[in-house]
């Protein structure tokens, strides 16, 4: 097991990050949030949505395997009944880096694609947001943070 912040401090070192579940609607849904904030702090990030041409004034591809040249992590901000799918893609696609957005409620966590994507190789971050950490944070998403660590929101190791 390795702590969250360094499997955090890892996730992040990627610069070609893909966001699942980013609506067509701006503002109404974590996931867009998630992809905002990365885009605007440097990385490269690609949406997932399979119902969309584009999302956020950029293209919007239909699934992992649709992004030119591939991407280094995902981030899952999907219903956790479609976690599995994803995670079972990124292993084939070569992906290894995993985190399924988990804020005050059940998030995009899915118990069992946790344990497969662990099982075959990948770390998987099982709750929380990447905003909580690294240059992507802010003030807001750090004391979240905190207080959702010691209610067992985001893991304290992964």
């Amino acid at each position: 097991m390795t702590s969250t912040k360094a499997a955090a401090e890892t996730f992040l070192a990627a610069r070609r990050i893909a966001v699942t579940g980013v609506s067509r609607t701006p503002g109404s849904h974590g996931s867009n949030v998630v992809y905002q904030r990365l885009r605007d702090t440097g990385y490269e990030v690609f949406a997932v949505n399979p119902h969309a041409e584009s999302v956020e004034g950029d293209p919007a591809y239909p699934d992992l395997t649709s992004i030119p040249g591939g991407v280094e992590a995902v981030v899952i901000g999907t219903r956790p009944d479609r976690a599995q799918a994803t995670v079972e893609e990124a292993a084939g696609l070569g992906i290894t880096q995993v985190w399924m957005h988990r804020s005050v409620d059940a998030g995009s966590v899915d118990p069992a694609a946790v344990t497969w994507g662990r099982a075959h190789g990948m770390t998987v971050i099982d709750g929380g947001c990447p905003l909580m950490f690294g240059t992507p944070s802010d003030r807001g998403h750090r004391i979240m943070c905190r207080f959702m660590t010691l209610t067992g929101r985001v893991p304290r190791t992964v």
